[in-house]
Parts: structure tokens; sequence; C-alpha cells
């Protein structure tokens, strides 16, 4: 049985992203038209993403709690890049912080700037920050809802990294509300390999933090709220097996 679903994963893996080749191309007409028709192009291909894993690998997707509308900061656990794609699904105005190497990845990188994703430099962060700061006051930021990962990078499911404080700042600067999200994708989907396990892959968006507290506040909070809920979402996914 592993063998064949080792042997649906291969092929899953492969067709995803033919088929984001292929929404791209034909899609990239109305991207360089508008940012709307870059939005609805990403989220075609997630929707697709999403239909596809349930049906040829027996990965299902559920999203729980209430998805963001406007204009939050999105603080996400970061297992997969299934998850990315399932936040993304689940909001109308997603972008994100991201590597900036990206934005010269064909296609790839010019779909992420379209959407509004930010760039940013390793090691250079609070650059970045402020620079994100003072798009949102001069009106140049776009808006929705910015998905930052508290970690930095994708972490397995029974590992920890520790929460950056970068998160904190960036949720004290634009003084929006903070929308934690907890996952257990990664127990399904693995930071590495091409083997997909069978099950149900939640994404769960918390309790919004009103804008306000202390960095010094914020940063235990969400670190406790997303790491028990996670936690959580994990024994779920192994009661599966």
């Amino acid at each position: 049985m592993q063998a064949i679903q080792f042997l649906r994963s291969l092929i899953f893996n492969a067709t995803i992203y033919v088929v984001m080749l292929v929404y791209a191309i034909v899609f990239l007409p109305f991207a360089i038209a508008s940012r709307v028709g870059a939005v609805r192009a990403c989220h075609a291909w997630c929707r697709f993403v999403i239909w596809f894993a349930g049906w040829m690998i027996g990965l299902k997707a559920e999203i729980r709690g209430t998805p963001p509308t406007g204009e939050v900061m999105v603080a996400a656990k970061h297992q997969s890049f299934f998850d990315i794609i399932v936040i993304y699904s689940a909001m109308p105005r997603a972008k994100f912080i991201m590597k900036r190497e990206l934005m010269y990845a064909p296609l790839i990188g010019q779909y992420a700037l379209r959407i509004g994703c930010v760039p940013v430099n390793r090691g250079k962060r609070g650059q970045a920050i402020s620079q994100m700061k003072r798009d949102v006051e001069s009106g140049r930021a776009e808006p929705g809802q910015l998905v930052i990962y508290p970690q930095g990078t994708r972490v397995a499911p029974d590992d920890y990294k520790p929460y950056k404080v970068g998160t904190g700042i960036l949720y004290e600067q634009l003084g929006q509300p903070c929308v934690p999200v907890a996952t257990n994708i990664g127990y399904f989907w693995p930071k590495r390999g091409f083997l997909r396990k069978p099950g149900l892959a939640v994404v769960e968006f918390l309790d919004a933090i009103e804008p306000g507290l202390l960095v010094a506040e914020f940063m235990p909070m969400i670190e406790d709220g997303i790491e028990t809920a996670s936690k959580r979402l994990l024994a779920e996914a192994r009661s599966q097996s």
C-alpha cells in the first residue's frame, strides 16, 4: 500500500507544478492587467491543488475558525508548502512576507509581487518592516491580509524553533489585529520527501489578538496560542493513523 501511495504522491507532485505553469501562462494577461487577475489565478490554482490532493492522495483539507477578510496581520504556523496553499485559499487578499530571492523565479516571482507579497532580504527584516509601515501609511501598500511566519521557516510537527521578535515589532508598528493560525499539515505533507499521507489536514484560524499590546506581552501570547492549538491538531492527526 505504501508503494502505491508513493506512486500517487509522485504523480500528484508532478501534476500540481505542471498545472501551476499552465495557469500562470493562461492567466498572465489578466494578472498584468490588474492585481485582481493575479489573485484569481492564484486562488484558482490553490483550489485545484486542494481538490486534487483529496482525489489523488486522499489528503483532505479542512479550514476551522473564521478566516479574516479585513486589514489584518496573520501569524501562521508553517510546516509545509501545503499550508501556504490552504491559508491563501481561505482569505480574499492574502499576501506573504517572502524571501527576496523568490522575486527572480520565473512567473512565480512576478505573480507574488503582483498579489502584494513583500520581499525581504535575509538579515534585513527590520528594514523591510520599516518600509512596510511607510507603505501602509502612504497608501502605497495594497490592502489585504499580511501573512508572516513567526518562526521564520518551515518547522516539522515535532520540532521547535523560537518565535522571532520581528513578528511582535510588525504587530506593534502596523497597529492591526493579529490572527494566529495553527495547523497539523506537516504530519501529512512533510518538509522533505515526496510521500504524502492520506488523512484530514487542518488549518485553524484562532481568535484575533487586538492591537495595543506591548511586544513583550504579545510574543508569549501568540506563541502559546499557536503551539498549543498545533499540538492539539497533531494529536488529532495521529489518531487517524
